[in-house]
């Protein structure tokens, strides 16, 4: 099987001008743009509601944009039916037949393409071992875990062997630590396969894990496409910034020749300042943030009250007041001093730590 993958096609998608509205209200993807690399793993990241499915179901053929184009290997399938394209869907419900057992299951596509029965069974069980399902192939879907559901879902769409596997939120139903596993699982198995996958989620950890290259979306359009690094490192705008993670956003109030005045006072500026715009905010990661005796004797310097504090295993989050500011700090637990509400705490954030960004609308 990993001696095949590596000669397995994989297909490029191209999307130009895609526009998709259900209303004249309800404006699902608004003049789309975007090319997908033959072999990458791909990821559409956003909110409820980003267009990030409905441009999923129009990959899949499920749904017709009312403008643009899409090309799947260099070939115009905007109007081909979902049965003629070289795609395969993973649905977040599984979609699976209960009656059948595993191996009826994963062979099922198989069975409606055609493909005779000896030919079937080979290549049902060669994806089996393949994806760790051999001892399950004679039971019934009830008998078997979410986990174990969710391989025998994505066994049966690659089994198939589609130029591009879709995959609408696969693990949104799993647990913390059985997402954590099929994660790895997923990126192990499409890099072996070499084949396309572009993946559906809101969750910014799973996209980060496993993605070559992340689209985040909002109110049907692109925000930001670049490697995970980039986009929680560099967000283009103050909705990336956020949805990617903690942030502190602040308005710059005026400009100076070497600092910034905020609302919890003037910042150093980075070397690179004079890469800033109007109408930028400053951002500074919950990370970036010393507190104590470490803050003491560095530049931006601030004093801050601690309104909350959480125990997150890894960290502590502080939840800090900075003159009528609220801040969001980590703190490793690491013998580091700990904080309690109303204890005051001086805070400072090294000057190349500060990035800006555009504003929500930028």
């Amino acid at each position: 099987m990993a001696n095949e993958s590596t000669a397995r096609k994989a297909s490029s998608i191209t999307l130009e001008g895609v526009e998709k509205s259900f209303s004249r209200e309800a404006i699902a993807l608004d003049g789309v743009d975007l090319t997908i690399k033959a072999g990458e793993f791909f990821t559409l990241l956003g909110p409820s509601g980003c267009g990030k499915t409905t441009l999923l179901r129009i990959l899949a053929g499920l749904d017709t944009p009312n403008a643009g184009v899409v090309s799947i290997g260099g070939v115009d399938v905007t109007a081909v039916p979902p049965h003629k394209r070289s795609v395969n869907t993973v649905f977040q419900s599984y979609a699976l037949f209960p009656h059948l057992s595993v191996e009826d299951n994963i062979g099922f596509g198989l069975k409606m393409q055609g493909v005779d029965k000896a030919e079937r069974t080979r290549r049902v069980r060669e994806m089996a071992e393949f994806i760790k399902l051999s001892p399950l192939l004679s039971r019934r879907i009830h008998q078997l875990s979410g986990g174990q559901r969710q391989r025998i879902a994505l066994a049966r769409a690659l089994v198939c062997e589609p130029d591009v596997l879709l995959l609408d939120e696969p693990l949104s139903a799993l647990d913390a630590g059985l997402r954590g596993q099929l994660q790895v699982e997923l990126q192990r198995i499409q890099r072996r396969l070499g084949m396309t996958f572009v993946f559906v989620t809101h969750d910014q950890q799973e996209a980060m894990v496993m993605s070559d290259r992340i689209a985040v979306l909002n109110d049907g359009k692109i925000q930001q496409l670049d490697t995970p690094r980039a986009v929680f490192e560099r967000p283009a705008n103050a909705f990336v910034a956020r949805f990617m993670g903690h942030s502190n956003l602040l308005e710059i109030k005026r400009r100076g020749a070497d600092r910034l005045d905020t609302a919890i006072g003037p910042l150093t500026l980075p070397a690179d300042a004079e890469h800033m715009n109007d109408g930028d905010l400053v951002l500074i990661r919950p990370e970036t943030i010393e507190l104590g005796d470490d803050a003491l004797g560095q530049p931006n310097r601030f004093d801050a009250t601690v309104v909350e504090s959480f125990y997150r295993g890894s960290h502590f989050e502080y939840r800090l007041q900075v003159e009528d500011v609220a801040l969001t700090a980590f703190s490793s637990n690491q013998g580091q001093k700990l904080f309690a509400a109303d204890d005051r705490v001086p805070i400072s954030i090294s000057p190349s730590d500060l990035m800006t960004v555009r504003g929500e609308g930028g």
